[in-house]
């Protein structure tokens, strides 16, 4: 006997929800089609969720839980917008209302113990009898998630060690993989125990899968632009796998539920109101610009000074999508504004290696160039700005106004984005202090609560 098991998949949706009641829809139609002793799994490989979204923002997440939950999910695991953007206690509460189990096997609190909404493995049985392993992994930023609290652990180890215990156990195994297409390589090749590698983190999507060695990979891209479906042909007499198919179903092409747009409108407008609080009086409007200096830009430039105590600050322009009104700015407000999950951070330097920063930093094309991920959400990267850190005509530079000595120790409050090596390459090894859970919205709220408290005295 011979039976088709049917895997539906997503990844990387980023809180994307234009087209998420097309998926639900799709999903929902696609389970009244199966019979009741059907062998299907509903599965999220992470990164649904992204803090840029206000519905996301306004419930922390949970919203998305919810979303999960109403289209019958069964298991999902985290990807770093899950894992790093929400602090340890918001984590910790995410899933608390989930209808489905989380699965990450790499991942622990800083003693080692796991947490209770993480299964390390699962063994799910079909209706049929079918034993499908399912491990999942998460990538590694090893440095952001034990400031929050947890350990991630190396990743293709970890997976070996789990997947030699279950294979003897299950009749399928499967790896979701929050690790990028190269990772998801060497699972192919190093853990030839797998029989499927669902892949996401790097936004990569397969047509029709790709087979490397023992193992059938599929992903879907990002942004909900397309659900995976993969069929495992089973044959129940010999317990093995007969042939694996995956195919990209485009959410395009899929018919748009009537009430698409209402639904929408509806979960903006509950992240509106869970972030309706006033956060502080502004007494003049501070208007962005994007390839220059402005009120706005001298703002948050003390806001970051004051926050970290750094000597001097360097940041973008195109952080800033909205103007700051005069008058209360409320959380949704600061949200409009920087939208970005990205963290404050200060980085130690020499005056020789500011000085270098300050060149490199003088890329005519960067201004307007067009920056994906990073943390980023904006369009163009903007003007690099900078504050108490000044180049006269002449050549000198002054940090809080006094003359830079290229051997003296100086720190830089930036933003995270630029430690990562693509725009600044000497600053991904320059040492370095990341601040979290706070993102950059939050130091413009808590300087803005300063100013108010200093105005009023």
């Amino acid at each position: 006997m011979r039976e088709t098991i049917y895997i539906y998949h997503t990844n990387d949706l980023h809180s994307h929800l234009e087209n998420w009641p097309i998926i639900h829809q799709f999903l929902n139609d696609r389970r009244k089609n199966h019979s009741s002793e059907a062998s299907y799994l509903t599965l999220d490989i992470g990164d649904h969720l992204d803090r840029s979204n206000i519905f996301t923002e306004g419930t922390l997440g949970k919203g998305n839980v919810q979303l999960l939950n109403d289209a019958q999910y069964d298991y999902v695991t985290i990807g770093n917008n899950e894992g790093i953007t929400l602090s340890h206690n918001d984590l910790e509460a995410l899933y608390i209302d989930a209808n489905f189990e989380v699965i990450v096997s790499n991942f622990t609190d800083l003693e080692g113990n796991i947490p209770t909404w993480v299964l390390p493995y699962k063994i799910h049985v079909t209706p049929t009898g079918i034993k499908i392993g399912i491990v999942a992994a998460t990538a590694d930023y090893g440095i952001y998630y034990e400031k929050l609290g947890w350990h991630v652990q190396d990743p293709i180890p970890r997976l070996k060690e789990v997947c030699t215990i279950l294979r003897p156990q299950v009749d399928v195994l499967i790896c979701m993989s929050h690790l990028g297409m190269s990772q998801d390589e060497i699972i192919s090749l190093e853990i030839p125990q797998v029989d499927l590698v669902l892949g996401s983190h790097t936004h990569h999507a397969f047509e029709e899968g790709k087979v490397i060695g023992n193992s059938l990979q599929a992903a879907t891209g990002k942004f909900g632009m397309n659900v995976g479906l993969v069929t495992l042909e089973f044959d129940h007499v010999k317990r093995v796998i007969q042939s694996k198919k995956a195919v990209l179903i485009r959410t395009e092409t899929l018919p748009v539920p009537s009430n698409a747009n209402d639904t929408q409108l509806a979960w903006e407008n509950e992240g509106i109101a869970e972030m309706s609080s006033i956060a502080f009086y502004n007494p003049s409007r501070l208007k962005k610009e994007w390839f220059m200096e402005s009120d706005l830009s001298h703002f948050f430039g003390k806001a970051l000074l004051s926050f970290t105590n750094a000597n001097c600050a360097m940041f973008p322009a195109g952080i800033f999508l909205k103007d700051l009104h005069q008058g209360s700015i409320t959380a949704s407000d600061l949200h409009q504004c920087l939208p970005h999950p990205i963290n404050p951070c200060v980085i130690t330097l020499t005056g020789a290696e500011l000085l270098e920063v300050i060149r490199t930093g003088k890329n005519e094309k960067w201004p307007k160039l067009e920056v994906k991920g990073l943390g980023f959400r904006g369009n163009y990267l903007g003007a690099i700005l900078y504050e108490q850190l000044q180049e006269l005509e002449d050549g000198t530079v002054l940090v809080n106004e006094i003359p830079l000595e290229i051997e003296k120790i100086y720190t830089l409050a930036t933003l995270d984005m630029f430690t990562f090596g693509y725009f600044f390459p000497s600053l991904k090894f320059a040492p370095k202090q990341y601040f979290m859970p706070e993102m950059i919205r939050d130091i413009v709220k808590w300087y803005g609560q300063q100013e108010k408290n200093e105005y009023k005295s």
